[in-house]
């Protein structure tokens, strides 16, 4: 089976309208990440929907955590712009809660900061091993 694009000119590819609504997160235990999140991004856990337990970042996004008890859970990547007035207050849950944050994604550099474009960054575990990102300036893309 071969893949032809829809799209052959790149001047044709639709640009406007799409957006993300929401991913599941694996967890051992949905409610353990769902409230751990919420507690350092300062957002609320929604009512359970389904299998599935959101927090709703505010942007129209939501993570919807999604229990796996008898199977690993596969770290994955997520990270979250937060405003640069809000930056401090996240580091200081980090610390109230006894969680290490380093300035770098392989958790080389414990108990400091980036400054990746102009801004200010930091990356953490959740319960399950996926590693959070907190920055205040999105990367700069080519």
């Amino acid at each position: 089976m071969s893949y032809e694009p829809q799209y052959p000119n790149e001047s044709e590819l639709p640009t406007a309208g799409i957006q993300l609504n929401h991913t599941a997160v694996y967890a051992s235990d949905r409610y353990l990440s769902a409230e751990f999140l919420a507690e350092v991004l300062s957002l609320k856990v929604g009512a359970p929907f389904g299998p599935f337990l959101p927090v709703d970042l505010g942007n129209g996004v939501t993570l919807d955590f999604y229990e796996k008890r008898n199977e690993p859970i596969q770290s994955q990547h997520y990270a979250f712009l937060v405003p640069d007035e809000e930056f401090d207050a996240v580091i200081a849950r980090l610390e109230v809660v006894g969680v290490t944050y380093y300035a770098d994604p392989g958790h080389t550099e414990p108990g400091r900061i980036n400054g990746l474009f102009g801004g200010r960054g930091a990356y953490f575990d959740d319960p399950d091993g996926h590693n959070m990102e907190v920055m205040t300036r999105p990367y700069a893309r080519p």
